[in-house]
């Protein structure tokens, strides 16, 4: 399916969640738990709350699509994109999937979620432009810390404080305390 073919599929079946990968296979995304869906949106909030004090970019939630530079459609979990990236696109570029990766990324694995899937995505995400992402594994209590040009950081542990470093200045979360 072309990129529109793709869009127009998600619209027909807007009450499922697909992402594309770069081969242009189709993969069903699974609702999550209610645990996890509250985590998600606990996780987002704090990211919603920093932005509208910093006002540097625009937050977006597990339900937005973004077409990568290699093809790929994904939905991370929650995502934060610069403003001038952001205003740089067309308002008809923004109504469909992006054409655009997101400077930051967050996945929250959920039960239904393969660790190494989400590793690989993690990794797309990177190779495509992304600056800084998190994995949150809370099954494992685990997070992932990837870096534009680095190798991969794991933290053993979910009481920490992961900074948004340059990429999102003054951003902390610890994910351990929003666990509930």
């Amino acid at each position: 399916m072309s990129e529109e073919e793709f869009f127009q599929f998600c619209q027909m079946n807007d009450t499922l969640e697909f992402e594309r990968d770069s081969h242009g296979n189709i993969i069903l995304m699974s609702p999550t738990g209610s645990f996890t869906g509250n985590f998600n949106l606990r996780v987002s909030g704090h990211l919603f709350l920093w932005n509208e004090g910093s006002g540097l970019g625009e937050v977006f939630d597990s339900s937005t699509g973004f077409t990568l530079p290699n093809g790929a459609i994904r939905s991370p979990d929650v995502s934060w994109i610069k403003s001038d990236n952001w205003n740089a696109l067309s308002q008809e570029e923004k109504e469909q999937f992006a054409p655009i990766c997101p400077d930051f990324v967050i996945e929250i694995r959920s039960k239904s979620d393969e660790l190494q899937y989400l590793q690989d995505k993690m990794l797309e995400y990177l190779a495509n432009g992304s600056e800084l992402g998190w994995l949150i594994d809370r099954f494992e209590g685990k997070v992932g810390v990837y870096r534009s040009g680095r190798a991969v950081t794991v933290h053993d542990t979910l009481d920490i404080d992961l900074s948004g470093e340059s990429v999102l200045p003054g951003f902390l979360l610890n994910p351990g305390a929003l666990i509930k």
